[in-house]
């Protein structure tokens, strides 16, 4: 049986980011029936990482790519990430240090953006041992807690930053 068939059926209202139960902080609504589960492996040569490494790039001030459209990424993103979104990576490449590595993410392991993206810079020659995939996305990264922070606009170039 295919997984799609196991899974839940779609709810009316899909909520992609997990959000607080109202009164609540240390709880989180969860909509499990959106997207298509995304494989652990997105491409070869490229490694799954878990949040243990993105906090570790946070602290060293690590390339932490949010993947994910703009309209998500200004409601929440990962502190210390920047926005190049997957329908744009090809033309903001430029924004990205290939001789360091990059960290992709995006809504979460149903989340197609962040793969779509690797597999876009993958096609036009960005090295596969400096993209790093974090599979978790926001949809692991609040569920476990993690601190959050909305995103802003660069007025510079069009990308945006936490």
């Amino acid at each position: 049986m295919d997984i799609k068939e196991k899974r839940v059926p779609k709810s009316n209202k899909v909520q992609m980011i997990p959000k607080p139960v109202l009164n609540n902080p240390t709880r989180v609504e969860v909509d499990t029936t959106w997207g298509e589960i995304q494989p652990m492996q997105v491409a070869e040569g490229v490694q799954t990482v878990d949040e243990l490494t993105v906090s570790r790039f946070q602290d060293l001030g690590g390339q932490i790519i949010d993947a994910r459209t703009a309209d998500f990424f200004v409601e929440t993103t990962i502190p210390g990430s920047v926005n190049l979104p997957h329908d744009r990576i090809a033309e903001l490449k430029d924004h990205l240090d290939e001789t360091r590595p990059a960290i992709f993410f995006c809504n979460g392991p149903q989340c197609p953006q962040s793969p779509k993206a690797i597999r876009t810079l993958l096609k036009n020659g960005y090295p596969a041992d400096k993209i790093l995939y974090y599979r978790g996305g926001m949809h692991c990264w609040i569920t476990l807690g993690l601190p959050v922070v909305k995103g802003k606009k660069s007025k510079q170039s069009n990308v945006f930053f936490f």
